[in-house]
């Protein structure tokens, strides 16, 4: 049942979810391209497969099989029509933008870019996180089109080990409301990672298929350097085959921060 109800809100491109850092998800595109380890198990991939195989316009020549799994070919959609869907939503949501996706990858038009950050400046009572891999596209595209900053849109970038850290250094130069990094899938150590001026950081493990172990050692130094640097820090997953069976407990805990929404006068 949660299958169905999970390709339900994939099939009209956003919904509800149970992605446990947001409410909800929104697809203004469909179709990536791999690029680091932290991809090779991309859930979106598995997902995308399903949708091809069902005959979904929105995917149909996403993915390919290779070593008897599912890729994505690079082929990307530009979805148009689900532009204005934020702006039906009436009650506030933190939404998950291109959670199918990487609205920053090579290929995508600067002006539908813009488009989304019209519809994200306009619904302007939804918190929007837009998360990355490629934080030089995001901080290129942002100067050149002026793409404005606000307190509801949090950009990020996901580091998912030490070979990527280079990332933050990017990230923190971009004017944003808000910072954040996803730590997912954390397959190797960070180290002591600098977290300065970033507001939230999100740690989880691979799951599914072929997941990589995540050590708790890593999670820690993550930790330490959320305290050091006044970062909000929150544990998504253990992960592997059944996320549900390892579960979210860290320490004994869950931890679920948030960064502090300032104040406006």
């Amino acid at each position: 049942m949660r299958l169905q109800i999970a390709l339900c809100h994939v099939n009209k491109m956003a919904g509800l979810t149970d992605i446990e850092w947001t409410d909800a998800t929104w697809n203004p595109v469909s179709g990536c391209l791999m690029v680091s380890p932290g991809c090779t198990n991309c859930y979106a991939m598995r997902m995308a497969s399903r949708l091809q195989a069902m005959g979904h316009q929105n995917y149909l020549g996403s993915v390919r099989q290779s070593g008897g799994r599912s890729v994505w070919t690079g082929k990307i959609q530009l979805l148009s029509e689900t532009l204005e869907i934020p702006l039906g939503w009436k009650r506030p949501r933190k939404i998950f933008v291109n959670s199918m996706s990487d609205l920053f990858q090579d290929g995508i038009h600067p002006e539908f870019i813009s488009s989304v950050w019209k519809t994200m400046l306009k619904a302007d009572w939804h918190i929007y996180q837009v998360l990355t891999k490629r934080p030089i596209n995001m901080a290129r595209l942002v100067k050149k089109l002026g793409l404005p900053s606000a307190t509801h849109i949090w950009l990020g970038t996901t580091v998912e080990g030490g070979d990527f850290v280079k990332r933050i250094d990017i990230l923190r130069d971009i004017p944003a409301g808000m910072r954040f990094i996803s730590f997912e899938p954390l397959i190797s150590s960070v180290g002591s990672v600098n977290l300065t001026d970033i507001d939230w950081a999100i740690v989880g493990g691979e799951s599914g298929p072929g997941a990589r172990p995540m050590d708790i050692r890593w999670v820690d130094e993550i930790k330490v350097q959320c305290r050091k640097s006044g970062t909000a820090f929150f544990f998504k997953q253990w992960g592997g085959k059944n996320k549900k069976a390892t579960g979210r407990n860290l320490h004994g805990r869950t931890w679920d921060e948030y960064p502090k929404m300032p104040i406006l006068a």
